[in-house]
């Protein structure tokens, strides 16, 4: 079973990508890790997020240990995520490696639930479900502001709500894989719901569709 799930920043599709995975005993791919690695390596190099070529250098030179670098969850890595996402090489380059994770997910998983903004209409469009994960930008500016506080970094509810505006514009408004559902997508607003209810939801929509299938 391939599940995937998209959505903006902070709509709460990670943590149910983890339930989801843990539930049905899949492998999880959080493909915005890739996103934010290949950003990352450009900031190291001292290099702009939006030079192309540099951006797709580091999408050609990514490899699954690059992942686990703690700084990947940073602000810096998220909003170069972004930019670096809005660059055709870079999605080209990583593709390639989405579909291979999903069509050989790592043993003893027999499938895999993938976390981003394209899975379900580009990297995956033949998954047997699909989720889009989204809320408003304010409860995910709130939600965003409570997790860098809890992680002991000073954050201003102005200069998160800014820069969540601008994660948005760029990745609903680019040429390449914009963020959008997938036609047959199941789209779960999280606005009003706690990471209980989220799943539940969830579980009941994949539940009912392997029934009917």
């Amino acid at each position: 079973m391939i599940v995937a799930i998209d959505g903006p920043a902070a709509a709460g599709k990670g943590t149910l990508a983890r339930r989801l995975a843990g539930h049905f005993g899949l492998a999880l791919l959080d493909t915005g890790l890739l996103y934010r690695a290949v950003g990352l390596a450009v900031l190291r190099r001292g290099a702009d997020p939006a030079d192309a070529a540099a951006a797709t250098d580091a999408a050609r030179a990514l490899t699954a240990a690059d992942l686990d670098d703690p700084e990947l969850r940073g602000d810096a890595a998220a909003n170069a995520a972004s930019t670096v996402a809005a660059i055709p090489g870079v999605r080209a380059a990583l593709l390639d490696f989405q579909r291979a994770f999903a069509a050989s997910p790592p043993p003893p998983a027999r499938g895999a639930v993938i976390d981003g903004r394209d899975i379900g209409t580009v990297v995956c469009p033949g998954a047997d479900v699909k989720l889009f994960v989204t809320a408003s930008l304010e409860v995910r500016a709130q939600r965003r502001l409570k997790e860098l506080r809890e992680r002991g970094l000073e954050a201003i509810h102005s200069r998160v709500l800014q820069d969540m505006k601008a994660r948005d514009a760029r990745d609903q408004g680019r040429d390449v894989s914009p963020l959008v559902p997938a036609a047959d997508a199941f789209v779960l607003d999280t606005s009003d719901l706690d990471a209980d209810a989220v799943f539940a939801a969830a579980l009941d929509f994949i539940e009912t569709r392997n029934r009917s299938a």
